[in-house]
């Protein structure tokens, strides 16, 4: 790869950053700006919504560039969300899943993350050294979140409160399939798997459609939150691809 090359690469990862960030800003301060002129209630949640969606993507833009700094945002970002799913299954939506993600594993996993990206030579100036999966783990990962997802979806039926009976409950697939993605995510993601991403486009896009179902006030900035989050993921393995090739090498 030549030195032209490398800059134009780079001046794409600088460019696409701030499309990612001004974009995700500009929206969430007008959709938050527009609910709370409509909204009768709820003002507060809807306003700190808002900042943990933007120390949201600040994380995710961070991982995808692969800065140690992510695990900061982040753990504002899970703690925030944690709060808002719960509330809204309170309120009889869904969200039980992600609420409880959060709060036992989410909001931990930043603390477990920042020392093994810190032990893989990332710096505040220096990318984590990322790796690959091999194809053998690659099918056990998948065998292991198939099955998760079905065990975790005969449980959480159990108790979601938002649906009513059938074989199929939708609310809890767009909760479960989260969940699990989540879970398994985050885990490479602790331990610098390039195969992450693959797992945070699934959570992106159920996190949409659970959003999307939702009546709450601050659903709005979770599903332009989400919407971002998919569109930066896509980027995000394209740099993990090539820090895990330069890892390989």
């Amino acid at each position: 790869m030549t030195e032209r090359h490398r800059m134009t690469e780079k001046q794409f990862n600088k460019y696409f950053n701030a499309f990612i960030l001004i974009g995700m800003t500009v929206v969430t301060v007008l959709v938050t700006g527009i609910k709370l002129r409509d909204a009768d209630s709820g003002q507060w949640l809807l306003l700190v919504s808002a900042f943990g969606s933007l120390m949201g993507i600040l994380a995710t833009v961070s991982s995808a560039n692969g800065w140690i700094i992510t695990f900061l945002f982040g753990f504002l970002d899970v703690s925030i969300y944690g709060v808002a799913c719960w509330i809204n299954w309170r309120e009889g939506g869904s969200g039980l899943g992600n609420a409880l993600l959060h709060f036992a594993y989410f909001v931990p996993m930043q603390f477990v993350g920042f020392l093994q990206w810190k032990s893989r030579g990332a710096k505040a100036s220096r990318q984590v050294k990322a790796r690959r999966l091999s194809p053998a783990m690659r099918w056990a990962w998948l065998g292991i979140s198939l099955v998760a997802t079905v065990v975790l979806y005969l449980v959480i039926a159990r108790f979601d409160r938002s649906v009513a009976t059938g074989f199929l409950k939708v609310a809890v697939i767009l909760d479960v399939v989260p969940l699990v993605c989540n879970i398994i995510g985050q885990l490479l993601m602790s331990t610098a798997y390039m195969e992450q991403w693959f797992f945070w486009m699934a959570v992106n896009i159920f996190s949409i459609a659970l959003w999307v179902c939702s009546d709450q006030v601050f659903a709005p900035v979770y599903i332009v939150k989400y919407t971002f989050y998919l569109i930066n993921s896509f980027n995000g393995l394209r740099i993990w691809l090539t820090l895990s090739r330069k890892s390989e090498a």
